[in-house]
């Protein structure tokens, strides 16, 4: 190959040019993919949980824990497992521009919600817990209301200051232990905010909680151990904008560079 002097003049400005446009290409991808990072709703987020699952119709995940430093994710809770709905996930309604490819989630689907959301008030049996979270302490007169259409939709109410009526036909207690047998799952947990808009049948009452064993899926909730439950609650800090991804590894893995998401260090390895 000829060196640039070797080159004829109108050889070498032609070159030159070429050079100059692959450069200002490769500097307006760089510049679009860094205005998308900056334009992303959850951009002044400095925590992030984050489950991925095997696949769309996949009842099982793992979950990671990462804070922000700069520019740069640090893991600070390693791979742990978790169950969530029972039929999978699906694209919800979060933070995210909406998604094609993959099913889409919907009320009474028995599917997690897909996508970037933010996490909202903690909850549980006690009166406090060990959290900087908002924490409501729940009563037996609590309900999540999962019927579509209704006023109260996809909100968390007092029967008591709501009345009876807002909240008939809901079939979410939020003190289980006392309307389903003793159950412990919402012992713990902690809201994650999808279709805030309460959007109809987008799907409601979406939380992180506690599991009842490592095989039971959920109605549409991600859940846990109560030692991983607590570590999260006891990390997580409203002032560093928290959110909550979960994704199906495909769907992460390719959109991780466009959502400025971290690097799943298992998964970089067995590329």
């Amino acid at each position: 190959m000829l060196r640039d002097e070797e080159l004829p003049d109108e050889k070498l400005m032609t070159v030159h040019r070429r050079t100059l446009a692959l450069l200002a290409f490769a500097a307006t991808l760089a510049g679009a993919a860094h205005a998308a990072a900056a334009d992303a709703p959850w951009q002044d987020a400095r925590q992030m949980i984050v489950v991925t699952t095997a696949g769309w119709n996949a009842d099982q995940g793992e979950l990671r824990a990462f804070e922000r430093h700069g520019d740069a994710w640090r893991e600070v809770v390693a791979p742990a497992p978790v169950t969530i709905g029972k039929n999978g996930a699906g694209w919800g309604l979060g933070l995210n521009a909406p998604q094609t490819g993959g099913p889409v989630k919907h009320e009474g689907d028995n599917r997690s919600p897909a996508g970037v959301f933010r996490i909202g008030e903690a909850f549980g049996y006690a009166a406090h817990t060990a959290t900087a979270l908002p924490y409501r302490a729940l009563s037996a007169s609590d309900w999540c209301m999962d019927v579509s259409g209704t006023t109260q939709y996809n909100r968390i109410v007092d029967a008591n200051v709501v009345g009876v009526e807002a909240v008939k036909g809901s079939s979410e207690p939020m003190r289980r232990d006392l309307h389903a047998n003793g159950d412990q799952r919402y012992r713990l947990g902690f809201v994650i905010e999808h279709n805030v808009q309460a959007a109809p049948q987008g799907g409601s009452c979406i939380f992180a909680h506690l599991w009842k064993s490592p095989s039971d899926a959920t109605a549409g909730c991600t859940a846990m151990t109560p030692a991983l439950m607590q570590r999260l609650l006891t990390w997580l800090k409203p002032q560093q904008h928290p959110v909550f991804v979960l994704l199906p590894q495909a769907e992460y893995e390719r959109l991780r560079d466009e959502w400025q998401l971290p690097a799943l260090a298992a998964v970089d390895a067995a590329r």
